[in-house]
């Protein structure tokens, strides 16, 4: 596939380039997100709208992708979530109040916000959510129940969550998507990080006991929900797959610097990687602002896999002293790995987080495909 860029995308780059090469990350997650917000570089494309964000064609987001990837130090951005997955959500369902109210401090770099989705008993079966949440004698909703894999809860001013409105309802029917703020008097929410293999806590319990939800802060509508929440997933696969893409590069690039070149068979293992990370790239842009029902399914299936089998063959290289740590163990640093131990590690919940794979399969199956729906449950 011959995919190129127009000539006024590479003002557009050299600009990008220009401004990150003079202002260096920050260390602190929230300061870099909010002097991002002040160059105007969040919400990219987000229409001819007033939300103080930087007008971007299709092409131009990719560019910005592109060269955010390839700047190092920067450091993990709690704001993609609102800027990458609520704020498309708002501009398709959101109410011109809502959107008022939420996307300017998003696109200021000001407010983190967090993902309700998965649940202990409704992960990769979303359908199943049992958080409810019902109006009380003042109107407003009160939330009761218990969220799982909230990533960056624990910094968070406001969590998007989907929650069961209409009382007996099931499945898909009877939910709805609401507006949370985290920081709520009484205990009503409580954050508690997930230690993960990788001795890092990105990914937190979120404990609901009577939450409030303002009533206008429903998105989509009261019963809406599972449309709602859907249009949310298939955001995710947009132009942040590209830079992702990226950085899985670089990381294949770390592990063909500690390979072995002469071994054959290792050879043949890393030319596959690079061939596929390529095919991924070209099938990323090839479904790129399109409307194939198939390509976030297809994504998700080929970056987990991919991802996971690069773990794997970055500990296959470094064979047995892939299991000692980069430091002597000392009470001040218990758990230490180096990058490739974290890829390992880390890589290991590809295939599950963010719609597992037999997910994604069924999803394939029965609503691209058209096969018969598997039998499920009452």
């Amino acid at each position: 596939m011959d995919f190129t860029f127009p000539p006024e995308d590479d003002t557009f780059r050299r600009h990008a380039r220009a401004w990150l090469d003079a202002h260096p990350p920050d260390p602190t997650p929230r300061q870099w997100e909010r002097t991002l917000g002040q160059g105007g570089w969040i919400g990219l494309g987000w229409g001819e709208t007033a939300y103080g964000n930087r007008p971007a064609t299709l092409t131009q987001q990719i560019v910005w992708a592109e060269e955010y990837a390839r700047t190092k130090n920067t450091p993990p951005r709690p704001g993609h979530i609102g800027e990458n997955l609520l704020a498309p959500t708002l501009l398709t369902h959101g109410t011109p109040a809502q959107q008022a109210r939420f996307l300017p401090g998003i696109a200021r770099g000001e407010t983190i916000w967090c993902q309700g989705y998965s649940e202990p008993g409704a992960g990769s079966d979303l359908a199943a959510v049992r958080t409810t949440a019902t109006l009380d004698a003042t109107g407003s909703y009160r939330l009761t129940g218990q969220k799982i894999w909230t990533s960056h809860a624990h910094e968070a001013d406001w969590c998007f969550v989907l929650a069961r409105t209409e009382p007996g309802s099931h499945r898909h029917h009877g939910l709805s998507l609401l507006l949370v703020p985290m920081d709520q008097p009484d205990g009503r929410v409580e954050v508690r990080p997930i230690r993960q293999l990788t001795g890092t806590s990105e990914f937190n319990e979120v404990f609901f006991d009577g939450a409030r939800a303002d009533p206008d802060h429903v998105v989509g509508g009261e019963g809406n929900g599972w449309r709602v929440a859907m249009d949310l997933l298939a955001a995710e696969r947009g132009v942040s797959t590209l830079a992702q893409q990226l950085g899985f590069e670089a990381e294949l690039e770390c592990v063909i610097q500690e390979s072995d070149l002469r071994d054959p068979l290792l050879r043949d293992r890393l030319v596959r990687q690079w061939a596929e990370l390529r095919t991924m790239r070209w099938n990323a842009l090839r479904t790129l602002g399109g409307d194939d029902p198939a390509a976030p399914s297809v994504a998700k299936l080929l970056w987990g896999g991919w991802h996971q089998r690069l773990g794997e063959l970055a500990m296959a290289v470094r064979g047995a002293a892939g299991a000692v740590g980069p430091y002597d163990w000392s009470e001040e640093r218990p758990y230490e790995l180096d990058p490739l131990q974290r890829l390992f590690l880390f890589s290991r919940a590809d295939t599950v987080y963010g719609g597992s794979d037999e997910i994604q399969r069924t999803i394939i199956a029965e609503r691209v495909l058209g096969l018969p729906r598997e039998a499920r449950g009452q």
